[in-house]
């Protein structure tokens, strides 16, 4: 497996609701934080999308992120609830994971890499991913956050399975609840990304692209 979020291989991923409620969002954010963080608490391989497992709001889980976030000196924004479907090239077939993107401002680098590394360590994660925005020259920018509406996780699941590419270079993918689609991908596989997107029958002009730096952070 190439590229990992939580237990499973992934793109990355979102979904939508307000902070510390999972309520469901239609539009997206106007603003970008300065960072995000994408996590989950789960460790089981989930391989039915009808599991129970798949209905959790990780209520939990989004209050104690998000005081880990500012105990570390950080400031906690918005967290949102993510449908995953990713592909695991160890079993050769999808796999299912609900996790949240956490919001993050007053943060360096540094700082991020070690609340990751925080997280991934207290919930017995592989690796945990973060993404800090940056403008599109920077020298540190290695990655995008695609955010397209008109997706539900059906067609998602479908179109992963048909895409032997993407399975294996993008590795899956998230759909908010209000069926937004969001991928964190290499900027190397941009146009492999916006060639996925339109596949899943989304208008790239209503995409929303932005830049920063991806990594994904192992327990230390």
């Amino acid at each position: 497996m190439k590229r990992r979020f939580g237990t499973l291989v992934t793109v990355c991923v979102l979904a939508s609701g307000a902070a510390g409620t999972g309520t469901a969002q239609a539009a997206p954010r106007t603003a970008a934080p300065q960072a995000e963080i994408f996590a989950t608490s789960n460790t089981a391989v989930i391989t039915d999308p009808a599991d129970p497992r798949l209905k959790t709001r990780l209520g939990r889980f989004d209050r104690e992120v998000r005081g880990t976030i500012r105990a570390q000196g950080a400031r906690a924004g918005a967290s949102r609830l993510l449908d995953g479907v990713f592909w695991s090239s160890d079993l050769k077939q999808t796999t299912y994971e609900r996790s949240r993107e956490f919001d993050v401002n007053r943060v360096s680098a540094t700082g991020l890499h070690h609340i990751a590394g925080v997280l991934a360590k207290q919930y017995h994660q592989e690796s945990v991913l973060t993404f800090r925005y940056l403008p599109r020259t920077a020298a540190g920018t290695n990655a995008v956050d695609i955010e397209a509406p008109g997706v539900d996780s059906r067609r998602l699941h479908d179109a992963l399975v048909a895409d032997p590419a993407v399975r294996d270079e993008l590795g899956g993918g998230s759909v908010t609840l209000g069926g937004r689609l969001i991928l964190v991908a290499p900027l190397k596989d941009l146009a492999l990304a916006r060639t996925f997107v339109t596949k899943l029958g989304a208008d790239w002009k209503k995409a929303r692209v932005r830049y920063g730096a991806e990594e994904f952070v192992s327990a230390p």
